[in-house]
């Protein structure tokens, strides 16, 4: 009997290929392909694995699918239709706990970064300067950092963060009982009340998308830092800007963007972007938080073992 196909249309680390033959899964890779190409090559394919080339929708796959799975090589499925995939009984997998461990680490070291002055104060070593006074920072111990979203991402940095001595608010619209030794559960009024710090761990969806405007920074009692290691589009990129102009956020986090291609910024796209720039309490990293040599064969092994679950190989 002929072995399932897998279609791979995303450039994956090369541990896939053997995972998926040990299942009993046959791979087809092409890293390369257009989404034009796709539309009349993925007819035959049981599987299909993907990262973000293109959205997986009805326009690309059709109306009589083979395909009985689509992977997703990393945490967000904003470039999934689920409608269509589930009318098609198409099983959507994902692999956030392939990259939980590395958004923790990144989202607990670069607030630290940024609450320690470490950006700026590099710059200026660099530069022969040399400035302690202006460089003196604050501690994380005795902070209250609020965590919008408490799944796979928002878990591991409560769990990274909570041996600092800070007090750790989770808030998460679609769970009940989810508090732990590392959070406590809270509303969100708790959380424009108290909260310090705010970290995003929530996905891109039409509710989600320009959440964190200026009339929701303004919900917050305190001068908050932000840090989004979700999805840019969740923050108006405008309106964090204005707010930091009014000193309504005192820094901010930022490893995504509304829109990642710099060089096809908007006219207020682009002077907001500036704006920040020119701040020495933002930190911008290239969507990295995910990013690591280790979360890259962790995201296969995810991928690989609810592959292996449907029980579609013989």
């Amino acid at each position: 009997m002929a072995l399932p196909k897998c279609l791979i249309i995303d450039p994956m680390h090369e541990s896939i290929f053997p995972m998926l033959s040990e299942i009993g899964w046959e791979a087809v890779s092409m890293p390369s392909i257009t989404r034009d190409a796709i539309k009349t090559t993925h007819h035959g394919f049981d599987g299909l694995i993907v990262r973000s080339k293109t959205t997986i929708d009805r326009d690309l796959l059709g109306e009589n699918p083979t395909i009985k799975f689509v992977g997703r090589a990393g945490a967000g499925l904003d470039n999934v239709d689920l409608d269509y995939l589930q009318e098609k009984g198409i099983a959507v997998l994902h692999a956030s706990e392939g990259n939980r461990d590395a958004v923790g680490e990144y989202t607990a070291g670069a607030l630290l970064s940024l609450m320690r002055n470490i950006p700026r104060a590099d710059s200026e070593v660099r530069n022969r300067v040399w400035e302690r006074e202006g460089n003196r920072g604050e501690e994380l111990m005795g902070k209250t950092v609020g965590i919008i979203g408490y799944g796979n991402m928002g878990q591991s940095f409560a769990k990274r963060i909570s041996g600092f001595g800070c007090n750790v608010l989770a808030y998460d619209k679609y769970k009940t009982g989810y508090g732990d030794l590392y959070a406590k559960e809270v509303s969100m009024d708790m959380l424009f009340a108290e909260a310090d710090i705010l970290s995003l761990h929530i996905p891109l969806t039409p509710e989600t998308r320009k959440m964190v405007d200026l009339s929701y920074l303004h919900r917050f009692k305190k001068k908050i830092i932000l840090v989004n290691t979700a999805r840019g589009e969740i923050v108006s990129l405008t309106d964090l800007a204005e707010a930091m102009q009014g000193n309504l956020v005192r820094g901010a986090v930022l490893d995504v963007l509304e829109n990642e291609k710099l060089n096809t910024f908007s006219p207020a796209q682009k002077l907001a972007f500036d704006t920040l720039a020119e701040k020495t309490n933002v930190i911008f990293t290239p969507h990295i938080a995910g990013w690591t040599f280790e979360s890259h064969v962790k995201i296969n092994v995810a991928l690989i073992q609810k592959i292996e679950a449907l029980g579609l190989a013989h």
